[in-house]
């Protein structure tokens, strides 16, 4: 007998992991949508939680190797096709076949597959001939001598930007971008001692190890499902790379004082800061977006915290500031992404050499504007998740020559390297993303 579905609920038929893997992949190539505007939505209880990383797998994988298997294409068929569906069935396919252990007649036939699935029956023999080709002439293939744009998939203008402010590195943070991160997690330790949490994943099959740096950090040996986690949903544990996590540390946070956390959304850093802190710690959590409010809504309900969220420009105090002073700031400022690439890897392909320029101009302006809102005694801290210096000591170096009352605070740690006022983490350092980190102190 079949099961009737209620009235009113219309049927939606059940999609595979790699027909949402070629709906995100065809939206950022074709309508230049990020990586994570396309996912929200995507990844629901259509997907079981198997497919679901299947579906990542593959897009994040494809966009992290685009600009070497777009050179393959190229290789194979000398007229690739501007059709970015199409593109995007043929890439999806020659990702699979080079860098996943999918078997090659099974890479071939679902992608023929869902060429019919899509509407694009009459791709079905294009898609079947490249991947053919590909597999047969495989070796052949990977063994050409590419430029160092597709050699290391990163477009040409950020290899020089690395370049000129890592000479001795650039080569090693374009290949840390390739790699897949890791899962990592901070473990609230205001209510679990790391190590128990450890014990606890263990009890489920889940092999993990501390962290180096981070003193409530845990890194998975392999990803997982966050249903997995034992506490997950009741906020015992959240998902965030270990650079990230020194940030509450850094701002010495006190017990009870009074906290902005600037461009708090999704919320991270803002949990963190609160596990630390006591009953008394007053935390403004800013966003200027309305949705990224809602996810830091969703994040603190998750943990059990409480904090005012605000909505506005930090850039503009005047339409958010209620006039009191903050004890500490943390200005985790809109950046290039460059340190996060391996995360977000459509960064690669949707960044402008302009867009920096403008990034530097913002952070600036952030910084400027948040200054007087600090008490006397205070500190802010400048985070940003990029490897570019003009970004980072740059931005902090033209601040500090033009307030007198403003004073770098030495960061000593076994992390990173000194950059100037502040210390950098390159991809990949300690398996950590790329970071930058300045504290400034207010005479």
């Amino acid at each position: 007998m079949s099961r009737k579905r209620p009235p009113g609920v219309a049927w939606r038929p059940r999609r595979s992991a790699r027909n949402v893997a070629h709906a995100l992949l065809t939206g950022v190539l074709r309508d230049g949508r990020s990586l994570g505007a396309s996912a929200r939505g995507r990844f629901d209880a259509r997907l079981d939680p198997r497919e679901r990383a299947f579906a990542q797998e593959l897009v994040f994988g494809t966009l992290r190797h685009l600009p070497r298997l777009e050179a393959w294409l190229a290789h194979i068929t000398p007229r690739p096709p501007e059709d970015a569906g199409l593109r995007a069935l043929a890439l999806l396919g020659l990702y699979q076949l080079a860098f996943t252990r999918v078997p090659s007649h099974a890479a071939v036939n679902t992608s023929v597959e869902l060429a019919r699935s899509i509407g694009k029956s009459w791709a079905a023999g294009f898609v079947n001939a490249t991947l053919r080709r590909f597999a047969t002439e495989r070796d052949a293939i990977e063994r050409m001598e590419l430029a160092a744009p597709a050699r290391l998939s990163h477009p040409s203008w950020l290899l020089a930007e690395f370049e000129h402010a890592w000479p001795d590195a650039w080569e090693s943070i374009a290949r840390a971008n390739l790699e897949r991160p890791p899962m990592t997690l901070r473990v609230g330790t205001d209510r679990i001692a790391r190590q128990d949490y450890i014990g606890a994943l263990s009890k489920r099959g889940i092999a993990a190890r501390a962290t180096r740096h981070s003193a409530s950090g845990v890194i998975l040996e392999a990803p997982c499902p966050v249903e997995r986690l034992p506490g997950f949903d009741d906020g015992l544990v959240s998902v965030q790379d270990e650079a990230a996590q020194l940030a509450a540390t850094l701002l010495d946070t006190p017990q009870d004082g009074r906290v902005l956390d600037a461009c708090a959304a999704p919320g991270g850093k803002t949990g963190h800061m609160l596990e630390l802190g006591a009953d008394g710690l007053e935390l403004v959590a800013l966003d200027n977006a309305p949705r990224r409010i809602e996810d830091l809504r969703k994040t603190l309900s998750r943990l059990g915290f409480t904090a005012r969220v605000a909505l506005g420009d930090a850039g503009k105090p005047r339409g958010w500031w209620d006039g009191r002073p903050f004890d500490c700031i943390l200005l985790d400022a809109p950046c290039s992404g460059t340190g996060v690439i391996r995360r977000r890897p459509d960064i690669k392909l949707l960044r402008r050499p302009g867009d920096i320029d403008v990034m530097v101009e913002r952070q600036g302006a952030m910084l400027r504007a948040l200054w007087p809102l600090l008490v006397r005694g205070g500190r802010l801290l400048y985070a940003t998740c990029s490897v570019l210096p003009r970004e980072n000591e740059r931005v902090v170096e033209s601040f500090l020559a033009t307030r007198a009352d403003a004073a770098p605070v030495r960061i000593d740690a076994a992390w990173g390297r000194p950059t100037g006022p502040g210390r950098q983490i390159l991809p990949g350092d300690d398996a950590m993303d790329g970071f930058f980190y300045a504290a400034l102190a207010k005479r």
